[in-house]
């Protein structure tokens, strides 16, 4: 499912559940300049692995700049062409399978936030590409570059939530994040409604899974497709309640706009 971005009012950003995309990196981006990526299906596993690392303690990481934004729990799947990629593939199988996945573009640059995406799936293909699967795990804060040829390595730290400090002083985590659930179901159903799609309760279900309020803010915050600079925004939030906070006035606005564009169709059902 996706939501248009002619539909979707400015201040608001494209949410969807599943769809497929073809993405190309601009060819002014050093980094990629030959990298295709191919995006099918992406679907989101929200089971975050707590990881053996100690958290402030820096490591080195191989770094995967991409045209795109991976969230703790989130489903990528790649295919790799580029020589220095092939490259980091061989040294990455007979290691510990992850990468550091970091948003890149030619107008804001590289992020210095990313999240570790381990290969879960690989598939070598005869012409020595690669096809892999990647689950997004970790999120880091690069706090080096030490390596840039064949490819990118950096020294990173790892990034964490912080914990409310006072019970008293604490956000209701259950209550935003049932509140973000509500808006999710509402603009599912309305932009089904305006696509001419049959409701589908089935469909909407159990958005949350059980999750607790910070993985599920990951799960909403990897919905939120055709936003990059958004998603990565969200991602590079260490408050949980913020990002909630965040996400609900995104689906609050996007959920104000479908409501409009409803009425307009009801009032002028020959226009649409």
């Amino acid at each position: 499912m996706a939501f248009p971005l002619s539909q979707l009012a400015p201040c608001a950003y494209l949410f969807h559940n599943n769809h497929s995309l073809s993405c190309f990196t601009s060819n002014s981006n050093s980094n990629s300049n030959s990298l295709r990526v191919f995006r099918r299906r992406r679907s989101v596993e929200m089971v975050v692995r707590c990881s053996a690392w100690e958290k402030e303690e820096a490591v080195e990481l191989p770094l995967f700049p991409l045209p795109l934004v991976l969230f703790p729990g989130a489903i990528l799947p790649l295919q790799i062409f580029e020589f220095r990629y092939r490259m980091m593939m061989q040294t990455l199988m007979h290691t510990d399978l992850r990468v550091g996945v970091i948003y890149n573009d030619a107008v804001s640059g590289r992020a210095q936030v990313g999240c570790v995406g381990e290969v879960v799936k690989q598939e070598r293909l005869v012409d020595d590409r690669f096809f892999i699967v990647c689950k997004g795990q970790e999120r880091f804060r690069v706090k080096e570059v030490v390596r840039t040829r064949p490819y990118l390595v950096g020294r990173v730290t790892w990034l964490e939530d912080r914990p409310s400090h006072s019970q008293n002083a604490g956000p209701d985590l259950e209550g935003l994040a049932r509140e973000v659930e509500g808006y999710m179901k509402d603009v599912i159903r309305l932009s089904n409604r305006l696509g001419g799609k049959a409701e589908n309760e089935k469909e909407i279900g159990d958005l949350r899974r059980n999750l607790f309020p910070t993985p599920f803010s990951f799960f909403v915050g990897s919905t939120f497709e055709g936003a990059p600079r958004e998603q990565q925004a969200l991602l590079e939030l260490e408050d949980t309640a913020t990002r909630l906070k965040r996400e609900k006035d995104t689906l609050k606005n996007t959920l104000n706009y479908l409501t409009a564009a409803s009425a307009v169709k009801d009032a002028f059902p020959s226009s649409s």
